[in-house]
């Protein structure tokens, strides 16, 4: 059995605090979606673009930014799918919603040198998915005219599962 000790270091300035972890703390447990609820997810999402007129990909992310659902609408562009992906992805990295990045980055609060990551995408229409404040994936969308439309069509996705988000 583990004792929890405690370690202090300076490295360059640097306070670092480490600690060992005791036996019944090497695990850690952490909700998610299913990959039946991600799907509702993607097609509610799906739906509501199409009913506004839009052709659209729509892809759901799971808290590690891994693909869980992708969906391309039959007249979406080729870019859509890996556009749909990276908004995901970058709203569940950054854990920030793409339009309020996009902001942050427009008034300087943080350095626009991050929009340089590879794989992100700092264009309205990614979100967070949350269930009791927990991060639990994420829904980015590309095809509608603007990132507004994409992102009123993916919240409209995240709307549809809100019961289950809300236990």
């Amino acid at each position: 059995m583990l004792k929890k000790i405690f370690h202090t270091t300076v490295l360059g300035g640097c306070l670092c605090l480490s600690a060992a972890a005791s036996e019944n703390e090497r695990l850690v447990t952490y909700r998610a979606m299913t990959t039946e609820l991600a799907l509702k997810a993607a097609l509610s999402t799906l739906e509501v673009c199409r009913d506004e007129g839009y052709q659209i990909s729509v892809a759901v992310v799971d808290r590690g930014g891994n693909v869980q659902v992708l969906l391309r609408d039959r007249f979406a562009g080729a870019h859509t799918p890996n556009t749909a992906i990276s908004k995901a992805w970058t709203a569940v990295s950054f854990r920030t919603d793409t339009t309020e990045l996009t902001g942050l980055i427009q008034s300087g609060e943080i350095p626009t040198g991050i929009q340089n990551i590879p794989g992100t995408v700092f264009v309205g229409g990614g979100i967070k998915v949350e269930a009791a404040g927990s991060i639990v994936g994420g829904i980015g969308v590309s095809g509608a005219p603007g990132g507004e439309a994409d992102e009123r069509c993916a919240k409209a996705g995240v709307e549809a599962i809100s019961e289950v988000l809300e236990f």
